[in-house]
């Protein structure tokens, strides 16, 4: 019998894809200012979606549109009671996602320590001139 031939499985990190795709939802989910004020308003209390909206000059509506966009993104939880939802931040999200933003603080960091360099040779030429003591200017011999 001849040997079948496979095609090489292609092994896809399944964890990682979706790990990625919450990743990719959170900050799509920040990337709107209004739905970063949501966040800003639900710090500590939970809030109605009408008390969430009256606190902006958008439509009920469209401040629904917004907190389902959060809540896709794992960012809120929604707590219905008959018409009655009531939002809730859920920070875990935003955990993962500044954990992912801190990989990158080494490259800030080098940059902020370059920046301290150059303001400290900057200081030491200007405290070096300070300390100086200023030239006395030349005589001229009297003209005849």
């Amino acid at each position: 019998m001849p040997a079948r031939h496979t095609a090489p499985k292609l092994i896809l990190h399944v964890a990682d894809d979706s790990a990625d795709a919450r990743l990719d939802a959170v900050f799509q989910a920040l990337s709107d200012p209004t739905r970063r004020a949501i966040l800003k308003h639900l710090d500590g209390e939970a809030l109605l979606v009408s008390e969430l909206a009256a606190r902006f000059s958008i439509s009920l509506q469209a401040v629904s549109r917004h907190i389902q966009v959060l809540v896709r993104a794992g960012l809120i939880e929604q707590a219905r009671s008959g018409r009655i939802s009531r939002c809730s931040l859920t920070a875990g999200p935003l955990l993962d996602a500044a954990l992912w933003l801190n990989r990158y603080t080494r490259y800030w960091q080098q940059q902020f320590d370059v920046l301290a360099g150059t303001l400290a040779a900057i200081d030491a030429r200007r405290d070096a001139a300070a300390v100086k003591p200023a030239r006395k200017p030349r005589r001229r011999p009297p003209s005849r």
